[in-house]
């Protein structure tokens, strides 16, 4: 160990005697100081605008583009110019032989000239403390083992880089030649992991060989052991090589054993490295504050319940144009979106089925019109170089699985050993794939009761599956929706009431009726009422006649005439609704919308009134109009071409009225009775929900979230929702930020320039 010291410090004295150690320091010291004043500022710049701080110590110090991160970036231009001499030196000038004959093993020479590698690293780092130290205190609650995780990735790649620049600098004796081989030997790990991404054995040895994206981790504040293992097994092997090339050189090896020595290392490395890689050897640790590398307790719920086989079957069709989410090439940066899962459920299998069939693709139509599928599977194949093997036909598919309602989208199927199965699908919106909250609603359909609500039709009601502008298809069933209820765990189906409503509904949605319902009708919907069912009935204009029979059960009704609240911008006859406090009654998440000055927009609306409250109901107003410049409009109905005008004398009054209720009773030995009335059918209609109006702060979507997931009794849709991060406050000021800077950017580095100017000049006196 001594003589490992001893070489270790002479490298360190050489290293520190050029002139290139101290300005690689002074370097890095500017580049860090600029990186993170810049992130600084950016904040200090978003407080000042009224922006409250999100997430700042990982802004500052990891994330995309913290300080650790840029620095992290930059770290290839440092490490050649630190390890090109290592081993160059002594073979140009000829000391190796020196070495050689002395009484040091290989071994001590490989560790002690890495070690020395590995304490200018050290100090590297400890240049980094300086901003976390100062995030420490100038930032509110900042969060140091997020910081203390992010500077160990940084450390463990400056190591592995030190390790690949000590082997390339014993291969030739040129230092300006081992500092390009380190760069490429870098830049081929950092491309590797793209290599062979077809092919599954090749891709999962070049996917783990690719050190890109390995520290990334870390700057994330995850700890995970696989990394570690990545890190140690990288520098052991580069070390191993190092060893074996200057064994091979002493004792004179022939070429092939020392082929067989790289090879067998390199085989132990993808060995060890295929094993501790797999989900049931994987260890975890989330340094961040509010554990956001992590599932939120309601997904951990789930996957606990999850006991038993779990199977991922992910169907990608070629000839749909959403093909490329699970192109081959990129099979395991998909399956990275699951590993938060596989982290509570290692042993749930993911798989994927390549497969051919119709689907919605212009570009393939037009191309390839008169082809048949299997023909143009086979040219898409020709194009990007597949194998027209690994497809199957959507005919074999469909004995697997049955995914006729997707259209040949890209789908996923969880499965589990049970035979129960739940769809996972992508969206036609910016983020394209699920959220944790959708991927946790398919899973807890799986373990857990899927509420089934019931559309009623037969008296021109709107329908789950109507995708007309007045249908309720959007937010209901349709499967390319984030939102609609098939993707957050809900049932939909459409249910006539000449027959008793089936046990199995929980929810009856009531809507927009254009004739009464039969006294058979009638008393079935009564039933269902008093078994305790939940319910939604929404009226219209003009159906008033029609509609009240089912709300006078409840003790409600929907008042004549059309409320009104004129305006220069839209027709009179469209209501922004004000969200009330009664609306917490339903579910506390309506504060978020009260808070941010929310409306439910809805356009031809009718009033809702309470005329009896003996029912045993507990009512609540949800919505209503504003007390000014709104009343219940009697005479005009031409909106488009007309004004109303408020008319006294006929009982138009200007005040508030109320579009929605929230009612809610108990029933003995059943869940508590949950029903919503409003007084419009148009706010949930295709229509509405993709129509956007300046001026109007509208969040129908969220009103519809908010009304089912108390429907379900907050079951669905799962709520992901995160501690705010504590770092959420500066102690610095904008003037004092200028002090930072040249404290950061010129002090810094320039006090690093004086220490080795007085350094170097004490060294050459002597």
């Amino acid at each position: 160990m001594r003589t490992i010291m001893r070489i270790m410090k002479t490298e360190l004295r050489v290293l520190f005697f050029s002139p290139i150690a101290w300005m690689v320091l002074i370097v890095f010291a500017f580049q860090a100081g600029l990186a993170y004043c810049g992130g600084f500022s950016d904040e200090l710049r978003s407080l000042a605008m009224g922006y409250k701080p999100f997430n700042t110590t990982v802004n500052l110090i990891g994330g995309y583009d913290g300080v650790y991160a840029e620095m992290l970036n930059n770290l290839y231009l440092y490490i050649p110019l630190l390890t090109m001499g290592l081993m160059s030196r002594e073979l140009s000038s000829g000391s190796i032989k020196l070495l050689y004959s002395s009484p040091v093993s290989n071994l001590q020479i490989v560790l002690g000239k890495y070690l020395s590698v590995v304490v200018y690293g050290l100090i590297l780092v400890v240049m980094l403390l300086i901003p976390m130290i100062f995030t420490m205190f100038s930032v509110k609650d900042a969060d140091i083992p997020f910081m203390f995780t992010a500077l160990l990735g940084v450390f463990l790649t400056v190591c592995a880089y030190a390790a690949i620049g000590l082997f390339m600098s014993t291969i030739t004796k040129y230092q300006v030649v081992a500092a390009i081989g380190t760069l490429a030997v870098l830049a081929v790990l950092n491309f590797i992991g793209k290599v062979g991404q077809d092919i599954d054995f090749v891709r999962d040895l070049t996917y783990w060989l690719s050190i890109s994206g390995r520290s990334k981790v870390f700057l994330e504040g995850m700890i995970c052991s696989k990394d570690i293992f990545y890190f140690v097994l990288v520098i052991f092997m580069f070390l191993a090589f190092t060893f074996i090339k200057l064994q091979g050189e002493r004792l004179k090896r022939s070429a092939l054993r020392s082929c067989t020595s790289y090879v067998t290392v390199l085989a132990i490395v993808l060995i060890v490295g295929y094993f501790s890689s797999r989900p049931m050897m994987i260890a975890y640790y989330d340094a961040t504050a509010t554990k956001r590398n992590t599932l939120t307790e309601n997904s951990q719920e789930v996957m606990e319940k999850m006991d038993g086989g779990l199977t991922l079957t992910t169907y990608v069709n070629l000839l749909d144009e959403t093909w490329y989410n699970g192109s081959p090439e990129g099979k395991n940066y998909d399956m990275e979106k699951f590993d938060r899962y596989v982290r509570f459920k290692p042993d749930m299998k993911i798989n994927y089925v390549y497969y051919y069939g119709p689907g919605t693709n212009a570009h393939y139509d037009k191309i390839y019109e008169g082809l048949s599928l299997k023909e143009r599977m086979v040219k898409v194949c020709e194009g990007y170089d597949y194998n027209p093997e690994m497809f199957i036909s959507a005919e074999e598919v469909s004995k697997m699985d049955d995914l006729s309602r997707e259209n040949g989208r890209f789908v996923r199927v969880f499965k589990r050993d049970n035979g129960k199965k739940a769809y996972l699908r992508i969206y036609q919106d910016n983020f394209v794939h699920p959220f944790e909250s959708e991927i946790t609603a398919a899973l807890k359909t799986l373990v857990d009761k899927s509420p089934m609500v019931a559309f009623v039709t037969g008296h021109g009601e709107r329908g789950c599956g109507d995708y007309s502008d007045k249908g309720y298809a959007a937010f209901a069933q349709n499967p390319s929706f984030r939102n609609s209820l098939i993707n957050q765990g809900f049932q939909v189906e459409e249910v006539t009431l000449d027959q008793p409503v089936p046990e199995n509904v929980d929810v009856l949605v009531l809507s927009d009726l254009k004739s009464s319902l039969t006294a058979e009708e009638f008393a079935n919907y009564n039933a269902f009422v008093e078994r305790g069912g939940n319910l939604i009935v929404l009226g219209e204009p003009k159906r008033q006649a029609y509609m009240n029979p089912l709300v006078e059960v409840l003790g409600l009704r929907f008042v004549d005439g059309i409320l009104v609240a004129p305006s220069k911008q839209y027709l009179d006859d469209i209501i922004a609704a004000r969200i009330t406090e009664g609306a917490l009654n339903a579910s506390l998440y309506f504060n978020q919308l009260i808070r941010r000055g929310y409306t439910v927009i809805t356009p031809s609306a009718c009033a809702v009134e309470v005329v009896d409250t003996t029912k045993g109901f507990k009512i609540s107003e949800v919505l209503a109009t504003n007390p000014q410049g709104s009343w219940i409009e009697y005479e005009t109905t031409d909106f488009l071409n007309e004004k109303s005008t408020i008319n006294p004398k006929i009982g138009e009054v200007e005040k508030s009225n109320s579009v929605m209720f929230y009612l809610s009773r108990s029933i003995k030995d059943k869940p508590e009775q949950r029903i919503f009335v409003i007084g419009d059918a148009d706010c949930l209609s295709v229509k509405e929900l993709s129509t956007s109006r300046a001026g109007l702060n509208g969040a129908n979507f969220s009103m519809i979230t908010e009304m089912f997931r108390s429907l379900s009794y907050d079951e669905y849709p799962i709520n992901t929702d995160r501690v705010r991060p504590p770092d959420d406050d500066l102690y610095i000021s904008q003037d004092a930020m200028i002090w930072v800077k040249i404290g950061f950017i010129w002090l810094i580095p320039l006090a690093i320039m004086v220490w080795s100017i007085v350094f170097l000049i004490k060294r050459k006196r002597r």
